[in-house]
């Protein structure tokens, strides 16, 4: 690996700096780090070849992809590799006795590899083929891109039309973080940054309830995704209307989640349930699918009585949401995302992570609402999609991410946990929890 800085492609922007804290976080646990997943599941083999074909293309209209992210000095950068790593994969098996294992075990060693973040593919793709059974994997690196550019990644893969592929292309200006910045005065930032401060301390006045058995060391990722019907994600997202609005729809999973986890242990320590998530300064019709990681945290937090009232727990959700949007809070933490990525990634980390006054973890759980999936077409190189869901490493505590999207009128709710802190009889049990809370009238 070559350490001349005439191998530099681009710097890390502020953003992505959050992304890659979380990175060291989990790899101070001797986890693989922040790789995520991103799964399609196919109605039967599609052409490989084309494949093969259209990936080669995004890695010549791309070459970031085969990039190395590299630390020099305090700085992070993404830097050109001595050899080209493949991009695509291929994973088959005879055995048509266990199929699904076959593949649930596949994507989840790919997601458990653990390798030195200098190294490891940014971005690869992965196909599972059994006899029945077809799997299209894309496994990245969170501060490559962030979900939304994993969406047009798989975008561009499924769009046919040569002419409407060239429309996909790398951001014109630098980082949005900075670009907005640009538009205040010093003092303006000083003050933002103190209004943000001052959110993160009120926030830390109550202790973080944490379901985890942290007295465990973490071991391996597990997942278990389910896909409602199409009559139960239509009264899901009728009720999701009903109790937040059109403007605040994952309000209504934060909620109901917060819930489906109460009862799993009404007796657990802690005051509040807390969980990030994320803003997006990113247009919303930005075809720019690396780069673009535009991101910081935000938290959606309930006190503890208020779990038994729906309807004030999601107003007081709502309520949030409405503050945090007038107060301009999302705006508040870009001096922050640009103080914190000249910190050392371990300061970096703790500050995200640990509550000031008690110094544990601040989340609860991670969420994710990846929101209707929308692809040029339902097919996949020849073969229809049946199912996609998607994956992601998790610091522990509190070893628990809830990830939701809507494909084809149906809604897929993905659980990933960190055994053994959670088991699978407890995400199976809590599930249940989940659904119950979504469809309750």
């Amino acid at each position: 690996m070559s350490t001349a800085t005439d191998d530099i492609i681009q710097i890390l922007n502020p953003s992505d700096c959050f992304t890659l804290a979380m990175d060291e976080e989990i790899r101070q646990e001797n986890m693989p780090g922040s790789q995520c997943g991103f799964a399609l599941e196919l109605a039967s083999a599609p052409d490989s070849t084309a494949i093969e074909q259209r990936i080669h293309e995004f890695s010549q209209r791309f070459p970031l992809v085969f990039a190395s992210l590299q630390q020099r000095g305090k700085r992070f950068f993404w830097c050109q590799r001595e050899h080209k790593h493949p991009l695509f994969h291929q994973h088959k098996t005879t055995d048509s006795s266990n199929e699904a294992e076959f593949h649930h075990q596949t994507v989840q060693q790919l997601l458990n590899h653990l390798q030195a973040r200098e190294t490891i593919p940014a971005l690869e793709f992965h196909l599972i083929q059994s006899a029945n059974k077809n799997t299209f994997l894309m496994r990245w690196i969170h501060p490559f891109c962030d979900a939304k550019g994993a969406d047009l990644i798989l975008r561009y893969l499924c769009t046919d039309d040569a002419e409407q592929r060239k429309q996909f292309d790398f951001p014109k200006l630098e980082p949005l973080v900075n670009q907005q910045l640009a538009k205040y005065r010093w003092w303006q930032k000083v003050l933002m940054f103190i209004k943000a401060k001052r959110y993160i301390s009120q926030l830390d006045t109550l202790q973080s309830i944490i379901h985890a058995d942290t007295s465990k060391a973490p071991k391996q990722l597990n997942f278990k995704t389910f896909t409602l019907s199409i009559g139960q994600t239509q009264a899901i997202n009728k009720l999701n209307r009903q109790h937040v609005g059109l403007t605040g729809g994952s309000l209504y999973y934060i909620g109901c989640f917060m819930r489906a986890l109460n009862k799993m242990n009404p007796d657990q320590a802690g005051e509040a349930y807390c969980t990030p998530y994320a803003f997006n300064l990113r247009r919303n019709k930005a075809l720019s699918p690396l780069l673009s990681n535009h991101v910081a945290p935000l938290f959606a937090q309930a006190p503890k009585s208020l779990l038994p009232d729906r309807a004030a727990l999601f107003q007081h959700l709502k309520q949030q949401n409405t503050n945090t949007i007038r107060e301009k809070l999302d705006y508040a933490f870009l001096p922050i995302m640009w103080a914190a990525s000249w910190l050392s990634l371990a300061q970096h980390g703790e500050k995200l992570r640990n509550s000031m006054r008690t110094g544990t973890d601040r989340s609860s759980f991670w969420f994710s609402d990846i929101g209707n999936v929308n692809l040029s077409n339902a097919s996949f190189f020849n073969s229809d999609i049946t199912k996609i869901y998607h994956l992601c490493q998790i610091s522990s505590p509190p070893a628990i991410a809830f990830l939701s999207c809507q494909f084809n009128q149906q809604l897929t709710l993905s659980y990933n946990f960190i055994e053994p802190l959670f088991t699978e009889e407890q995400i199976e049990a809590l599930h249940k929890n989940v659904l119950e809370e979504l469809l309750t009238e």
